[in-house]
């Protein structure tokens, strides 16, 4: 059934319980390596051809249920006016970190066709590449997490300039997360129109917040985004990581399936957020480098706190990590689609 994931995002029955993981495509496969070699990672994203093969491989390689679009969260704050790079070791190094209101009137909306024609040119490829027989994921990175990156530089450990500029300048704040969120609205709405099948929002550091800054300083510019989305007709994913104490705040501000990470039980997040949502997860990534008989228990329990409702899309909590086995990926796959047969 090629749209088992598809269905079960919208709470339809399925045969089997579908799969896919957040970086399912990347260093822990030989195939991503091999082209790294070559490429560095900028230029892989930019290019269609080189996006598109690392899309296909692990759907080549695990028998994956959907396919994710090989790209960064980050392409979008280039065009806008913002740029960034690389560094060894380190992840995404901003030049010009966007602190004041000066910097935030400097960001640019544009047309994604023009900004980042060569994402939507490698969706439309690999619509016609998957020809309905994997479905095809496309994603973006939510208001908080980019704007993160955005205010400190880079990574953060505890989210300090972020915070200070929330609280001291409420204004500037807004500012910025109105024009990130509209920038990203027309980026998923590109996509979609490019033809992926769902869409992913990444919230990736959003569990820092407590749940009333996230109402204050977040929702409306996420609630923006998704309820234009669902006019399209296809699923939505609203995902974030340590936000057990936001799911249902999540929930409200938008989505058709929400990413629950491995802090909270499946069957107590399908307990609190009702029948009206499809849930994703939530697998431990780390469990994958675990003994295999521990694997195969907690892949099970994860089944079993699903339940038998429909709506389930088996993942991790967040990303495969580099140093993953291929092998404990496609034992994964193959465990869930035999232990969730209908």
């Amino acid at each position: 059934m090629w749209d088992r994931f598809l269905r079960a995002c919208r709470r339809e029955p399925v045969d089997v319980t579908p799969v896919w993981f957040m970086r399912q495509a990347g260093r822990y496969m030989a195939e991503y390596r091999a082209i790294r070699e070559k490429y560095k990672l900028l230029e892989i994203c930019r290019t269609p051809e080189l996006a598109v093969e690392v899309t296909l491989q692990p759907v080549r390689a695990l028998g994956v249920d959907a396919a994710i679009l090989f790209a960064d969260i980050l392409l979008p704050i280039e065009p806008m006016g913002v740029a960034f790079d690389f560094a060894a070791g380190e992840g995404p190094v901003i030049e010009r970190p966007v602190t004041d209101a000066a910097a935030v009137d400097r960001l640019r909306l544009f047309d994604p066709e023009e900004g980042l024609g060569h994402v939507l040119a490698a969706v439309r490829s690999l619509r016609a590449e998957l020809d309905n027989k994997t479905p095809l994921i496309g994603f973006a990175g939510a208001p908080f997490t980019l704007a993160s990156y955005l205010i400190e530089g880079g990574k953060s450990s505890n989210y300090a300039e972020t915070k200070r500029l929330m609280y001291n300048e409420p204004k500037v704040w807004n500012a910025l997360l109105e024009k990130l969120a509209e920038v990203v609205r027309r980026y998923l709405v590109a996509q979609i129109a490019a033809g992926a099948h769902a869409v992913q929002l990444f919230d990736s550091w959003v569990g820092q917040l407590a749940p009333n800054d996230y109402a204050a300083y977040v929702q409306p510019h996420v609630r923006h985004i998704l309820s234009g989305l669902g006019e399209s007709g296809v699923p939505v994913i609203h995902f974030g990581t340590g936000t057990a104490t936001l799911l249902e705040l999540q929930r409200d501000a938008g989505g058709s399936v929400l990413g629950v990470d491995w802090r909270v039980p499946l069957d107590q997040a399908r307990a609190r957020l009702g029948n009206g949502v499809a849930v994703q997860g939530n697998l431990d990534p780390l469990l994958l480098q675990a003994p295999r008989e521990l694997l195969a228990a907690r892949v099970d329990e994860v089944l079993e706190r699903a339940g038998k409702l429909p709506g389930h899309i088996f993942n991790l909590g967040h990303g495969i990590l580099p140093e993953t086995s291929p092998d404990a990926v496609k034992f994964v796959v193959d465990r869930v689609h035999a232990n969730s047969s209908r």
